[in-house]
């Protein structure tokens, strides 16, 4: 019990050491990354509103691993952004290691069109 206290502490100094760099605004909005043990969901987020204005995650997608999946969400995540008109965004890894599914969600948005 005692690790995961300690992990969930340091992973929320890491975010709040990446929010104090990382901020969306109307013309670059922010891309955040919540990775689960079993999933992954992301979000596009106009800090200066308080708005999410897409967000994605692999509960449609079915087959492929983990990171086949997250690299999925990333393609469908900049579809439903370039559809509204969002080409350059901030990357939040969300206090994660770029490494992994967070990185192939990187990967499949820069694919997908996005710009970070």
């Amino acid at each position: 019990m005692a690790k995961i206290r300690q992990y969930r502490t340091q992973r929320a100094k890491r975010k709040v050491r990446v929010r104090g760099r990382v901020l969306g605004t109307s013309a670059r909005p922010r891309l955040s990354v919540f990775r689960s043990s079993k999933h992954i969901f992301v979000q596009l987020i106009d800090d200066s509103k308080g708005v999410t204005l897409v967000s994605s995650s692999d509960l449609e997608i079915k087959s492929g691993t983990k990171i086949e999946r997250a690299f999925e969400v990333g393609k469908a995540m900049a579809a439903k952004a370039v559809k509204k008109k969002v080409k350059k965004v901030v990357f939040d890894r969300g206090g994660y290691v770029y490494h992994g599914r967070v990185r192939a969600v990187a990967e499949g948005a820069r694919e997908g069109g996005l710009e970070f």
